[in-house]
């Protein structure tokens, strides 16, 4: 069973479906508790790194993620999921992220001619071949991204994929039971469904 954590803030639907039309057993996770009746999870969400810290620890998510990590098994952060398995953000400063990853998440300053935020599709520049995740997967393929800010993490060897926008970033970063991306996998068509269920196979080896 793959569990699809809702904090209030993840982009739940597109996720299930994806997980659907993969023929997976999934479920929306709306307590910690229940984090136990799966074998992986998937930490979606849309919106501000600072509301989605504040909805995690109210939930009681934030300590049942890190000890969900720490027990080595499987997760897969979208988008903010990425952005808050790392220290801090530039858009919601003084709020501390999950720490799992050394690194801060920044604001693009980029020239005029490219627009914040990100929104489309990019290549995804693949920097460890090693990563299970990336089975059947062209290296440069096109994701598709909705964002203003990006991660620049402090420890580079987990870095597992990068894309250029006006600045070369981290979208992708995979290290032991961990692999999140800045990028959308459940709305990049067929190879973002690869890719999950590249996961969902990968996730069964645990």
């Amino acid at each position: 069973m793959i569990g699809v954590i809702d904090y209030g803030m993840g982009n739940l639907g597109s996720v299930i479906n994806a997980l659907q039309f993969l023929k997976e057993d999934s479920i929306i996770v709306s307590r910690p508790e229940n984090m136990s009746d799966c074998r992986a999870v998937i930490v979606p969400g849309v919106g501000a790194f600072g509301d989605c810290a504040i909805n995690l620890k109210k939930n009681n998510f934030d300590t049942q993620l890190k000890e969900w990590i720490s027990a080595g098994k499987p997760l897969l952060g979208i988008c903010l999921g990425l952005q808050i398995l790392f220290d801090e953000s530039e858009e919601s400063q003084g709020i501390k992220g999950l720490g799992i990853f050394s690194g801060t998440v920044k604001k693009f300053q980029l020239s005029k001619q490219l627009k914040v935020p990100q929104i489309g599709w990019n290549k995804l520049s693949i920097t460890n071949k090693n990563c299970p995740m990336f089975e059947s997967i062209d290296n440069e393929s096109y994701f598709y991204l909705v964002h203003s800010y990006y991660v620049d993490s402090y420890d580079k060897s987990i870095v597992a994929g990068e894309t250029d926008y006006g600045v070369k970033y981290c979208s992708c970063v995979w290290k032991d039971n961990v692999f999140a991306t800045q990028f959308h996998p459940e709305k990049s068509q067929k190879v973002g469904l690869t890719m999950l269920k590249n996961f969902c196979d990968w996730s069964n080896t645990f």
